[in-house]
């Protein structure tokens, strides 16, 4: 999964989406993260990271930030190029 775009859910801090930079065990390095704090669009988070949203106006996904460390990691989904254009594509949600 190094190198790749992905969607990693975590047991506590939520869903993320990036590219894995490191990955320990239950841990893992995103770089260029984007929480996934709301989604619209897609069923799972597999058919997100497969097809991407069909509603990208009605999720919730913030600015990037540059780097995360995740931990308790519980699930890592590489996304289609479709996909990371879709959620890239999400505009910042901001409050």
């Amino acid at each position: 999964m190094i190198g790749k775009y992905c969607i990693v859910r975590t047991a506590r801090a939520g869903v993320f989406a990036g590219m894995v930079a490191e990955r320990n065990g239950h841990e893992v390095v995103l770089k260029n993260a984007r929480r996934i704090w709301y989604w619209d669009g897609a069923a799972t988070l597999s058919q997100l990271a497969t097809e991407g949203t069909k509603r990208p106006q009605n999720c919730k996904f913030p600015a990037p930030v540059e780097e995360v460390m995740l931990f308790n990691v519980i699930e890592i989904i590489p996304t289609t190029p479709t996909a990371k254009a879709s959620i890239s594509s999400v505009p910042e949600w901001k409050k």
